[in-house]
């Protein structure tokens, strides 16, 4: 009987300390064999296209091109790409935006290697693989409303603490449309105060809180 052959994987991380232990880790596996690694996303774009790995396994947030920018060039460039997210990176909008581009998983780096060598293996035969909690957390916020560019700048006009009356003045609208918008983000958000709608928005990564 012939052996079944290697899934291959490029791994596209800049931290040359993940790479290595990543090479290592997989490389070891049966079944499985690294045919490249990238430092960055031009290179992982590049390497994609040369080797043609059977799956992507990609960092989220790199110095040059950002994991989603990667994705979406790797699926205009190559539809048949089958690309798995490994990153620390936990927002909602992190999760929506790399499976919107077209990633078939997204694992944290706090998966096991068990974890990781399940998914590559199921993502090179095309199948989704998003742990529970992440999955809830896309479904919810797949599930919302999409906040409008006007509620999104009262977001971010609440992280910095300003009032209702104080917002109508920064964006030259009444009081009662500001206090419209307030409401209208705070029951898209899902939110019982301006409190909660400022974590949940910082959570996503709608909007960032001040330095």
């Amino acid at each position: 009987m012939a052996e079944p052959e290697c899934i291959r994987v490029l791994v596209v991380d800049d931290h040359p300390v993940v790479r290595r232990g990543l090479h290592s880790m997989l490389d070891s596996e049966s079944g499985i064999t690294i045919v490249g690694m990238a430092s960055c996303g031009k290179e992982g774009i590049l390497l994609t296209e040369k080797l043609n790995p059977d799956v992507v396994l990609l960092d989220l947030r790199m110095p040059d091109i950002g994991g989603v920018e990667v994705i979406s060039a790797l699926r205009a460039s190559q539809p048949a790409s089958k690309i798995l997210v490994l990153t620390n990176y936990q927002l909602d909008e992190d999760i929506f935006n790399a499976i919107e581009a077209g990633a078939l998983g997204y694992l944290l780096k706090t998966a096991s290697q068990d974890e990781v060598i399940e998914a590559i293996h199921a993502v090179s035969q095309g199948i989704r693989r998003i742990p529970n909690a992440v999955a809830m957390r896309l479904a919810e916020r797949i599930g919302r409303s999409s906040l409008s560019t006007r509620e999104v700048e009262v977001l971010e006009l609440l992280v910095q603490g300003l009032t209702n009356k104080e917002i109508a003045k920064r964006l030259f609208i009444s009081d009662i449309t500001a206090r419209n918008h307030v409401i209208s983000l705070l029951s898209k958000l899902g939110a019982k105060d301006r409190t909660e709608a400022v974590a949940i928005g910082i959570r996503r990564g709608l909007v960032k809180l001040n330095e």
